[in-house]
């Protein structure tokens, strides 16, 4: 975005937290440690400032935490400075309601119509917003999860565990040791915890990106490798031999503690909610415990809509988004960490231990870059036709099933591809199946061109 792009979507924002909420006149902001953060971070709270609303910047912050200080402080809505898992280049406004949660694709269109039309109205000067910086919000946030009943900190601090954090240079390297420490966690290695925005490797937290980890851990001196992404809304686990606990199956390990610990007559039933490119571990760990695993479409608002219908005990996304509503409705990768170490800590075992009590199933991710001639929804439809036969699931994108196997195809709400997930028993399937559909798209762009 560029610093016009930044002042319009804000002031359409604001415009809209003003219509909807009339009696609410603050909001929260925060940022991650991108180098673009501070000059967004300025321009975001001058124009909230200019429409008359008073604005509560948590400066350096976490995207759950923003998500937990909006209705702690009773705010209209809440405005997190991040671009998440995308390269240093990039940056974005995650909007959020009175709630904390992400506006709705309804919500979002309105703040869009808005910004078209440019329809705000700025405060006259004797009415403008007042401005407080507030750095209490990560210690709140850490002490509310420590008072969860599911965290155990005297587990925790019992196994003495040796502990490796990559943070990749932004506020992650500031939240995660802070939480650890709290848990009682002495011998913390930090790698990449200045968050000065400069990330020492792509932020997306997949093994292919996390050499640097890895090879401390395969060294044999720490227990567990712990990955957050740059808005620390996503973990990733490294086993104590350096192999990957797997992103899908962060969501997994926690869910089977959770669900496992749930209390008889609890008003949220063992139900777990995750996206329709995510495993379906999760799915036969809920069955276990006599629950029911919903699939949504892709993206957090649609996963906590889900959680919500179904009470669900916990939920999440398979790239480590991990949502606990006993905490708040939004992806938390410091509440999935307390919770995972507590696992962890009772289990007596190891973190590959651990993860092979799961199922196995492999998860082959894939993408198409896009170029502006290509009519995608022609493309989708077109690969929908050719596998009529099979079970088809069209609530978000395409998601064929073949017996045990499925191949998910969508468009990504962050970036010009198609995503091609695929999952079976056995990574070569995956793959293969991966590559098939990558052919049959192809083909179609080729006869389309």
């Amino acid at each position: 975005m560029t610093p016009l792009d930044v002042v319009k979507f804000t002031a359409a924002f604001g415009q809209w937290l003003r219509k909807r909420s009339p009696e609410r006149s603050t909001v929260v902001i925060g940022r991650d440690g991108r180098l673009s953060g501070e000059m967004v971070s300025k321009l975001v709270a001058a124009t909230l400032q200019g429409l008359g609303l008073t604005v509560i910047d948590l400066g350096l912050s976490t995207t759950p935490t923003v998500e937990m200080a909006v209705p702690g402080e009773g705010a209209a809505g809440g405005i997190i400075l991040t671009a998440s898992h995308n390269p240093i280049q990039w940056n974005a406004l995650k909007l959020l309601n009175e709630a904390g949660e992400f506006i709705s694709a309804q919500d979002g269109a309105e703040v869009l119509e808005i910004a078209e039309t440019e329809s705000f109205d700025f405060a006259e000067v004797r009415k403008l917003g007042q401005y407080r910086a507030d750095s209490t919000w990560l210690q709140k946030h850490i002490d509310q999860i420590l008072a969860l009943p599911l965290v155990d900190r005297e587990a925790v601090a019992g196994r003495n565990f040796r502990l490796v954090v990559d943070a990749v240079n932004s506020t992650g390297g500031l939240a995660v040791p802070m939480l650890l420490e709290a848990l009682g966690v002495e011998r913390i290695t930090k790698l990449h915890c200045e968050p000065t925005g400069n990330f020492a490797h792509n932020p997306e937290p997949l093994p292919e990106n996390l050499r640097d980890i890895i090879k401390e851990m395969g060294k044999g001196n720490a227990d567990l490798g712990i990955v957050v992404d740059p808005d620390v809304d996503r973990l990733a686990l490294i086993c104590e031999d350096g192999s990957p606990f797997g992103e899908e199956y962060t969501l997994v390990a926690v869910a089977d503690y959770v669900l496992k610990n749930n209390p008889a007559g609890s008003e949220k039933a063992n139900n777990t909610v995750s996206n329709m490119s995510s495993t379906v571990a999760l799915r036969d760990v809920t069955q276990k415990y006599g629950g029911q695993h919903s699939a949504s479409a892709v993206g957090e608002v649609n996963v906590v809509d889900m959680m919500k219908a179904t009470k669900s005990v916990i939920g999440g996304e398979g790239n480590g988004g991990i949502i606990y509503p006993e905490l708040h409705y939004g992806r938390d990768a410091l509440v999935g960490i307390a919770l995972f170490l507590t696992h962890l800590a009772k289990s007596g075992k190891s973190a590959s231990m651990l993860r092979r009590t799961y199922p196995n199933y492999y998860i082959s991710k894939n993408k198409i870059e896009l170029t502006p001639d290509i009519n995608v929804d022609a493309v989708l439809d077109r690969i929908q036709a050719k596998y009529a036969r099979n079970p088809i699931n069209t609530i978000d994108g395409v998601k064929i099933e073949f017996d045990k196997e499925w191949v998910h195809l969508r468009k990504s709400n962050t970036e010009p591809i198609i995503r091609i997930y695929s999952e079976s028993d056995t990574l070569a399937t995956a793959d293969y199946l991966a590559g098939k559909l990558i052919d049959d798209i192809r083909e179609v762009i080729a006869e389309n061109r």
